[in-house]
C-alpha cells in the first residue's frame, strides 16, 4: 500500500480542478484517488466526465482517466476513500460555505481554492510563505466543527499573489499606500480563448468582486491570531482597479508604495529577492527555491517570458524605480492558476503536512 496521502478533488472536473490534478501526477507525498463534481458527470470516468473540454497544455494523467467520478454531494461516499481533499466547486457562496464544513464534519481537511470561506474568522487564508502562523486558529475551529481532524483552510485570491509578497518583503521599510492595477489572464475565469472567443484582441475594465478582494485579502494575511479568529491588519490602505486582458495564464500588476521609512532601490531589491519562509526551510517538494525574482531589463517580466519561474510557483518583479508622486512603482507577475489557484493549494496542503495537521485516516 502507498505511503502517499489519499487525496480527492472536488470539482475535479473545472480548470482549477484539472490543474490540480496536473500538478499533482507524481507527487512524492500525494496521490489522487477520488474526483468528484457535479451529479451530471457522476458515474462516468473520469476522462468521460471531462470530454473535450481539457484546458491543461499536458496531456491529462494516465493514472486519473479511468477514476469513477462521484457526486460531489455525496459526502461520506466520498469521505471515506481519501484522507484530504482539496476543493475547486463551482457552486454558490453558501453552497459552497455547506459542502466544505459538511466534508470537514466528515473528518476530512479541506483545503480550497474558494473564496466562500475567505472571511470566516477561524479559517486560515494562508500564502505558505507569509503567513504560516494562521494555521494555530484550525485548533479553534475543529472545536466550533465539533470535528477531531476535519477543518477548513483556504488560499487567498490570484490577484493579489503578484504584489503582496513584495509589500511582505518590504515590511520592515513601513508600506502606508499601495495603487494598484493588476492586468488579469482570462484563465482567471476558468476560459481559454477557445470558449471565450470575444476576449482576442479585446480588454475588459471590470471583474467582478476583484477589487474589492485585491484591497482587502492581503490585510487579512498580514492580520494576527487573537482569541482564536484572524484579526486584519489595518494597513497599508489598499485600492485597486482589475483588468481582464487577452493572456490566458498570468497576472501583471503595475503597483504604486509610499513607504514610511526611506529606502534605496538596492535595499529593496534585496529584501525581495531575500525573502523566503517556511517552504523554503521545510524543503517543500513545491516551494520555489527562490520565492521572488528581479530581472533587471526595463521589458520584464513578461508573460510569455517568466509566468513559468520556477513551475509557476515563482513570483517575478521588475521596473523598480522612484516616482515623481509615490515613493516607488513596480511590475509583478504570478502564475495565477499554479501560485494564485491550484499550485497555491497544492503548496498549502505540503506546509499542512508537514506541520502534522493532515495525515493519514
Amino acid at each position: 500500500m502507498s505511503d502517499k496521502l489519499r487525496v480527492g478533488i472536488l470539482g475535479g472536473t473545472g480548470m482549477v480542478g484539472q490543474r490540480f490534478v496536473s500538478l499533482l501526477e507524481n507527487h512524492p507525498w500525494f496521490e489522487v484517488v477520488a474526483i468528484a463534481a457535479s451529479p451530471r458527470s457522476a458515474g462516468k470516468t473520469y476522462e468521460e466526465a471531462v470530454g473535450g473540454r481539457w484546458k491543461m497544455d499536458t496531456p491529462m494523467p494516465e493514472a486519473v482517466k479511468n477514476i469513477i467520478v462521484k457526486n460531489v454531494n455525496e459526502v461520506e461516499e466520498v469521505a471515506k476513500e481519501v484522507d484530504f481533499c482539496f476543493s475547486a466547486v463551482d457552486m454558490t457562496k453558501d453552497e459552497i460555505k455547506k459542502i466544505e464544513e459538511d466534508y470537514a464534519k466528515a473528518e476530512t481537511p479541506v483545503v480550497s481554492n474558494n473564496s466562500a470561506h475567505r472571511w470566516t474568522p477561524d479559517v486560515p487564508m494562508i500564502i505558505p510563505e507569509i503567513n504560516p502562523e494562521h494555521l494555530e486558529v484550525i485548533e479553534h475551529q475543529k472545536k466550533r466543527l465539533g470535528t477531531t481532524r476535519g477543518f477548513i483552510c483556504v488560499k487567498p485570491n490570484c490577484s493579489i499573489q503578484s504584489y503582496t509578497p513584495v509589500l511582505t518583503a518590504w515590511k520592515k521599510f513601513e508600506p502606508t499606500v499601495a495603487v494598484v492595477t493588476t492586468y488579469q489572464a482570462i484563465s482567471g475565469a476558468g476560459k481559454t480563448f477557445k470558449d471565450w472567443p470575444e476576449m482576442e484582441h479585446n480588454i475588459i475594465p471590470f471583474i467582478g468582486g476583484e477589487e474589492e478582494k485585491s484591497e482587502k485579502e492581503p490585510l487579512r494575511v498580514w492580520g494576527h491570531v487573537e482569541n482564536g479568529v484572524i484579526v486584519p491588519a489595518e494597513n497599508p490602505i489598499i485600492t485597486s482597479q482589475c483588468i481582464r486582458v487577452p493572456v490566458l495564464n498570468g497576472h501583471t500588476a503595475a503597483a504604486f508604495v509610499n513607504l514610511n521609512k526611506k529606502a534605496t532601490k538596492e535595499e529593496l531589491i534585496e529584501a525581495m529577492v531575500n525573502f523566503s519562509g517556511e517552504p523554503q526551510s521545510l524543503g517543500l517538494p513545491s516551494a520555489p527555491k527562490q520565492f521572488i525574482q528581479y530581472l533587471e531589463d526595463d521589458n520584464r517580466p513578461q508573460v510569455a517570458l517568466d509566468v513559468d519561474y520556477e513551475n509557476g510557483y515563482g513570483i517575478s518583479i521588475g521596473r523598480l524605480r522612484e516616482d515623481s508622486y509615490f515613493d516607488w512603482k513596480f511590475v509583478g507577475l504570478s502564475h495565477n492558476t499554479v501560485r494564485g489557484a491550484a499550485g497555491g493549494g497544492v503548496l498549502m496542503a505540503e506546509l499542512l503536512k508537514a506541520k502534522g495537521f493532515i495525515d493519514k485516516k
